[in-house]
């Protein structure tokens, strides 16, 4: 168990900041020794880190400006309020999200994916603390570019992406970056409270459970956010943020049963063509058709059209498998545990943690065990 979370701010850069950053910097260095990682990289990421970090400046302090607009205002608020009500349910806060900060080049890391072309297998790198994951980050697009070329000479499909937040897994204080602002209220939540539970609860080795599981916990938090919080759900325009968080969820359900449906169809695919051409042109149909399907489907809050709008490939399947493998099982357990993420989040915790090797299996078996009988079971999931 971790010590309970705090809400004091975040430290101020100087010895406080620099001596865990050294202690850090000595533990990644020794498994780039060890595990082949370059060290240029690894200096590059924690340099542009601490720039950030060394540009943190408390929320108190900014909010505290006279002539700060109502909307950056008002969004701050609600992301000190978030941090104040993860805690209440656990998460590990500390000083994360208590401080406003930004990055030179106006996002936060670029990330290079790969998979082989004729499997579902991704391409994976090894780090220290976090062991193996199946993504790279940049804070260059140059670099991350350089990259993915360097994977499709070698065979690889690649996807190349923006992330819109990324966390220190509680290693430091991470700040909300300026550029975040320019979402709404819905999506701020859905982020901290998205990257709290990382640095709450992370399995080594296993990227898309950790990813899926702070899926659950970002989207189920915000909704019980704004349930807690009305005077919060309805900001100027009209807007129900509540209603809002909620029918993000419905998508985010559907869009990962859409998405488990075809990787099944593909795993298939590429099963029935050992010929890697045959299963190349093969698999181009079950993407094409995957499109049409798409389209199909009743999203209520505009879905992930991101999805049709870029060339498919198995880096780019993966990708969205990441974060949306077994919604359905988080979504079932927390209809099971009485709608109560709090104990939801600790059943799936606690189930993992009996077979941290296999945490996917480990939480279905115990969603078997704990649920009740079929025909008095509840719907985990809306038809897609």
């Amino acid at each position: 168990m971790r010590s309970p979370p705090t809400s004091r701010p975040p430290p101020r850069p100087g010895i406080s900041f620099f001596r865990p950053l050294g202690r850090a910097l000595a533990i990644i260095l020794l498994g780039v020794t060890l595990g082949g990682c370059s060290a240029g990289y690894v200096l590059r990421a924690g340099y542009e880190e601490a720039k950030i970090l060394w540009r943190r400046e408390p929320m108190e302090q900014v909010l505290a400006t006279p002539d700060l607009d109502a909307d950056t205002r008002r969004k701050l608020e609600t992301v000190l309020a978030a941090r104040e009500f993860a805690a209440g349910l656990g998460f590990n806060v500390d000083g994360s999200f208590g401080s406003l900060s930004y990055s030179d080049e106006g996002t936060n890391v670029i990330v290079v994916t790969g998979a082989k072309r004729t499997a579902l297998e991704p391409y994976t790198w090894w780090f220290p603390v976090v062991g193996r994951v199946p993504y790279k980050g940049y804070f260059d697009a140059g670099r991350a570019k350089a990259e993915a070329e360097s994977l499709e000479a070698r065979g690889y499909d690649t996807f190349v992406r923006a992330a819109p937040a990324f966390s220190t897994l509680g290693w430091f204080a991470d700040p909300l970056l300026r550029h975040q602002l320019r979402h709404d209220e819905e999506f701020l939540v859905d982020l901290v409270l998205h990257e709290l539970y990382h640095a709450t609860y992370y399995v080594k080795g296993q990227a898309a459970f950790n990813e899926s599981l702070a899926t659950f916990a970002g989207h189920r938090g915000a909704i019980a956010f704004f349930r807690a919080h009305p005077e919060r759900a309805h900001p100027p325009g009209g807007l129900d943020l509540q209603a809002q968080a909620e029918a993000s969820w419905d998508d985010a359900l559907r869009f990962g049963a859409f998405v488990s449906k075809l990787a099944a169809s593909l795993r298939a695919t590429y099963a029935g063509n050992p010929d890697p051409a045959a299963a190349v042109a093969a698999r181009d149909l079950v993407f094409a058709a995957a499109k049409v399907e798409y389209a199909s489907l009743p999203f209520v809050a505009g879905g992930f059209p991101s999805f049709v709008k870029e060339p498919l490939n198995n880096a780019v399947l993966l990708h969205y498998m990441l974060y949306g493998t077994d919604l359905d099982i988080f979504e079932a357990i927390y209809r099971n545990q009485g709608e109560d993420l709090r104990k939801a989040l600790t059943f799936i915790r606690d189930a993992a943690e009996t077979a941290p090797h296999e945490p996917f299996a480990a939480v279905r078996r115990a969603l078997t065990a704990a649920a009740p009988p079929a025909s008095a079971a509840p719907t985990a999931v809306r038809p897609p």
